[in-house]
């Protein structure tokens, strides 16, 4: 016969509550000793009774995580951050990939509130605050992730977007450029209105007025980033610099630079958003701002477990910082 929870709890010396609230992942219960019921639990081939709980507690042990999308690597981090912290805590990850379509997201959140998932993260197109706000007012807590959707009514765990592009466009600037190209996202977004912001107010610090020839605000979109380059490569007075703001573009964009013949740091240095493995290998090695991709599972992970323990957030924004990491793709411009 499979083990009770009662055997569980016999087994780690502890009240068969206690056992309960370790499998469950209440915050009441000892990291050492959730983790020591967890293992018994494991060994001993016990497996929860969710209906049973369900009825019990009110809580479905689901958590939804709402994404537009995979091809985001700081995406594919904070799911693996959230997924492993949910799974050792005793919750489950409803995945949920909108592809950007406002009317796919929408019906996303109405399955989840039939499912009547316990929490729900939001990385939104943006285009459904009302239903974003009808969850919560049903009891079930939303946090927006890395982008904030306006008129949202709760709270926002975000990478400090802004300071990332004043700290790269400073480090452009100091090393002596003024032909500045800027490629971020669409300026309905966090990330495209923050980083933008960013960029044009440290230009206008140095006295420059970005050239509208440089600049290109548009979709997550790989095919998008290639578009752009390609015109940006074509533009008469060339570009000595470019922030990449938009990090779906840069899978399309880095590799029509390098077919160009454009020689990088040399004829144009290049800062991205957002780190991943493939810029630190790429030749050369791509400097970028690093936007904390595993903190901000880890706190939107942390916010959400204290409002299922009935510790609602407080709906404010929450903020990651971001880290300039400087390698070989900047140098300063030929002409000085």
């Amino acid at each position: 016969m499979a083990a009770t929870l009662r055997d569980v709890a016999a087994a780690a010396g502890v009240s068969v509550s206690t056992a309960s609230r370790a499998l469950s992942g209440s915050s009441e219960i000892s990291e050492s000793t959730r983790r020591r019921v967890s293992r018994l639990a494991r060994s001993m081939g016990y497996r929860r009774n969710l209906a049973a709980a369900s009825l019990r507690t009110r809580r479905s042990g689901l958590v939804g995580l709402v994404l537009d999308n995979l091809v985001n690597s700081t995406l594919h981090t904070v799911v693996e951050t959230v997924q492993r912290r949910l799974v050792a805590s005793g919750y489950q990850a409803l995945l949920c990939i909108t592809n950007a379509d406002a009317a796919i997201e929408a019906d996303y959140l109405r399955l989840l509130r039939d499912h009547q998932v316990d929490s729900v993260l939001i990385v939104g197109t943006g285009q459904n605050a009302e239903g974003v706000n009808e969850l919560r007012a049903s009891g079930i807590t939303v946090i927006d992730l890395i982008r904030e959707i306006e008129g949202s009514r709760g709270p926002a765990v975000l990478a400090a977007d802004r300071e990332g592009a004043v700290a790269a466009t400073r480090h452009l600037l100091a090393q002596g450029h003024r032909r500045i190209a800027f490629m971020g996202g669409p300026p309905d977004t966090t990330s495209g209105r923050d980083r933008y912001a960013g960029f044009v107010q440290t230009l206008a610090e140095a006295g420059v007025t970005p050239d509208p020839a440089l600049v290109w605000r548009g979709p997550f979109e790989v095919a998008y980033g290639a578009r752009a380059m390609r015109e940006l490569l074509a533009v008469e007075r060339a570009p000595t610099a470019l922030l990449l703001g938009n990090h779906e573009a840069t899978y399309g964009a880095l590799p029509v630079l390098a077919g160009s013949g454009v020689e990088m740091p040399g004829a144009l240095s290049v800062v991205a958003f957002e780190d991943m493995p493939l810029l630190e290998w790429w030749s050369p090695a791509i400097t970028v701002v690093d936007t904390g991709a595993h903190e901000l599972g880890r706190l939107a992970v942390d916010l959400l477990l204290r409002s299922i323990d009935g510790q609602e957030p407080e709906p404010r924004r929450y903020t990651v910082g971001a880290e300039l990491v400087v390698r070989s793709s900047t140098a300063p411009p030929r002409e000085s």
